[in-house]
């Protein structure tokens, strides 16, 4: 018996061999096997309880930083798109911001800057959500998840609820010591400062815009392809090496902004992370750098992957 046919009751929703395409900025990828969106916090951990243990499980949020393979994801793909995992609470007396993972960065930077909340401004130019950011310390001009942060928790693998303190996440460039397997979050807390709402906001303007003039946000891309490097910018060196808009099937890098891949037509999976390995390969042969990955690949792999 398949492990599908043995999974439990949920309250949420519970689909099998959905596409995942529509749930990603790149519109690429096969379908998950199955797709769970819980309808609360208690539903995610009786439902992860009663999963088997060799079930593959993720999350996937609004998919602004992912490539779903063009082979689908195996086991569950667990979404939060209920409305408790995005509600935002203020605690203004301790400039403490309190979300849901669901939670939109964007809408955690207004809710902060509205109560006079400063330096959670950065992620109003963060295309994702709190439990993305938390997963990989998201960050942008000059500030990360790790500055703010305060606590965080979420239901591990067995259903059951951890909490996990700033120190505990192990944040580095881009990255968090907690394996991406171990936990789905679900909330955390912000620590910010006291400002006034009208200078937060203006800060918030100067960022909004920076982000509008030197990204393709109205395309079909992702948020940057590659971490930089020490001491250097992935932009540069895709610039440097030729890939500036150069065509690789349907897919290319950005006349605006050479570390942003856009699915220009009908690209595949395979051609989006085909061409981000092409860009490495020559960048690796004429610079002697490597460039890592930050867009999340995920999924079944296929004969160019």
């Amino acid at each position: 018996m398949s492990w599908r046919q043995n999974l439990p009751h949920v309250r949420g929703k519970l689909l099998f061999d959905e596409p995942l395409a529509p749930f990603t900025w790149l519109r690429v990828g096969g379908p998950a096997e199955a797709l769970f969106l819980p309808a609360d916090e208690a539903d995610l951990a009786e439902f992860l309880k009663a999963l088997p243990d060799d079930v593959p499980r993720m999350a996937l949020g609004v998919g602004s930083n992912v490539i779903v393979r063009d082979g689908g994801v195996e086991g569950v793909v667990i979404r939060l798109a209920g409305r408790g995992f995005s509600e935002i609470h203020i605690e203004a007396e301790e400039h403490k911001v309190i979300a849901g993972a669901g939670a939109l960065d964007n809408m955690v930077a207004k809710a902060a800057a509205k109560a006079g909340i400063a330096g959670l401004e950065f992620y109003a130019g963060i295309p994702g959500t709190v439990g993305g950011a938390l997963t990989m310390n998201a960050g942008c001009y000059g500030s990360e998840t790790k500055d703010v942060l305060s606590v965080a928790w979420g239901v591990d693998r067995k259903g059951e609820q951890r909490v996990w303190s700033l120190a505990d996440m192990g944040y580095t460039y881009r990255h968090s010591a907690v394996p991406e397997d171990v936990m789905i979050w679900t909330g955390a807390i912000f620590q910010g400062r006291p400002d006034e709402p009208a200078v937060i906001t203006a800060r918030m303007a100067e960022i909004t815009a920076k982000r509008e003039a030197s990204q393709p946000i109205r395309e079909k891309t992702g948020g940057s392809t590659f971490k930089n490097p020490p001491g250097d910018s992935s932009w540069r060196l895709v610039d440097a090496a030729g890939w500036r808009g150069k065509p690789y099937g349907a897919a290319h890098f950005s006349e605006q902004h050479s570390n942003f891949l856009i699915n220009s037509g009908e690209a595949t999976a395979t051609e989006l992370e085909g061409l981000g390995e092409a860009v490495r390969a020559d960048v690796k042969a004429k610079f002697a750098v490597d460039l890592e990955w930050e867009i999340k690949r995920i999924g079944r792999a296929t004969a160019l992957n």
